[in-house]
């Protein structure tokens, strides 16, 4: 039996030509340097193994060098190694008392324990130490700064992620969104308390980061958008979030790393905002916010990290609309100068037909600008 990481396989690619290496050719496109090709991600989440058989899955991996080149066939089934919040049947606490649950081995669930439900227990709150535990469990620094270090799928360039959630998304684990809405709508004064201590815990993960890891890449991941609109209006982004995400992002930034940017849904109305923090590659959904609305907004002003559709065209359109739709976008986001990287996942239920269609296009369309 083969086991693998959660995260695998994973990969950046190139045009298969290899005069830049990976790490050079993410720099360059973030940098508007004009790399050789747009790096492009394809990632099969860990639940992939348990629904798809596990030939067809290898076959299309060996068949998609350019995406996958370090990739070598096991014969024997391919047992993923779980992530401990992400095993369904198993309730996981995380550093903070947080709750989670999920129903879908691979898949992290959600939050059906929120510590701090009640205001009546915050007084006795105490944080996780920063220097023993990140947002999801024990961590070793030391070891930390031996391995090779990653942000998301990217092993190729020394990476931090301080945690997906580590702001907004904590606080509504900690309190429930609808308390957590409240507080903001009726100035709680206990709420910036809590923000505070989340920020000092942030800001000690960047620092130990920085520091004992050496990273020159800092990720701050935090889904923002609903299917149409934000989590939180703007004016309550721009009170309670935003100065805390300034804040955090400053050691990095004073330390020289690039800043990665993640959120999942509609964002359009937190972008300028998002911008003037001090992302230099932001991650967002193409078709929920819209490829012409990131094409007149954001082009030229921030790399775009584009997360490739999982909800419409992938899962239910032809392969022929796949490709047009890579192809769609390589030519309104992308350029000679760079600004553009692409990343998929491939979850359940998207016909195998399609994800080889996908991989197909990424491939083809990854050198457009070469």
């Amino acid at each position: 039996m083969c086991f693998i990481c959660p995260d695998f396989p994973v990969t950046i690619s190139g045009n298969g030509e290899h005069h830049l290496d990976t790490r050079e050719n993410i720099l360059r496109a973030v940098r508007f340097e004009r790399p050789e090709s747009i790096p492009m991600i394809f990632h099969i989440n860990p639940a992939c193994w348990h629904h798809y058989p596990h030939k067809s899955l290898q076959d299309l991996m060996v068949a998609h060098p350019k995406l996958f080149p370090d990739f070598k066939r096991c014969d024997e089934p391919i047992e993923p190694d779980y992530l401990p919040y992400a095993r369904a049947g198993v309730a996981f606490t995380d550093p903070w008392g947080c709750v989670w649950q999920t129903t879908e081995d691979g898949i992290v669930g959600t939050v059906t324990g929120h510590p701090l439900e009640s205001w009546r227990d915050f007084n006795n709150f105490t944080p996780p130490d920063p220097d023993r535990y990140d947002h999801w469990g024990p961590i070793d620094w030391s070891k930390k700064a031996q391995e090779a270090s990653q942000l998301g799928f990217k092993r190729q360039i020394a990476a931090g992620e301080i945690g997906h959630g580590h702001t907004f998304l904590k606080l509504t684990d900690l309190r429930g969104y609808q308390n957590l809405l409240y507080d903001m709508a009726d100035e709680e004064p206990r709420l910036g308390r809590l923000i505070a201590m989340l920020e000092e815990f942030n800001l000690h993960l960047v620092r130990n980061y920085i520091r004992k890891a050496g990273v020159e890449w800092m990720g701050y991941g935090e889904d923002l958008g609903m299917q149409i609109g934000p989590l939180l209006s703007p004016d309550q982004f721009r009170k309670y979030i935003k100065p805390s995400y300034k804040r955090i992002v400053a050691p990095a930034r004073k330390a020289g790393c690039l800043i990665h940017m993640h959120s999942d849904g509609d964002i359009r109305l937190l972008v300028d905002d998002l911008i003037d923090v001090g992302f230099d590659v932001l991650n967002l959904q193409d078709l929920v916010n819209g490829i012409d609305w990131i094409k007149e907004n954001l082009t030229g002003k921030v790399c775009v990290d584009l997360d490739i559709d999982r909800q419409s065209i992938t899962y239910g359109g032809t392969p022929e609309q796949i490709g047009s739709l890579i192809r769609e976008e390589v030519q309104k986001l992308g350029s000679k100068q760079g600004g553009l990287m692409m990343i998929y996942g491939l979850y359940p239920g998207v016909p195998l037909v399609n994800a080889e269609a996908l991989m197909d296009a990424m491939e083809r369309y990854m050198g457009y600008y070469a």
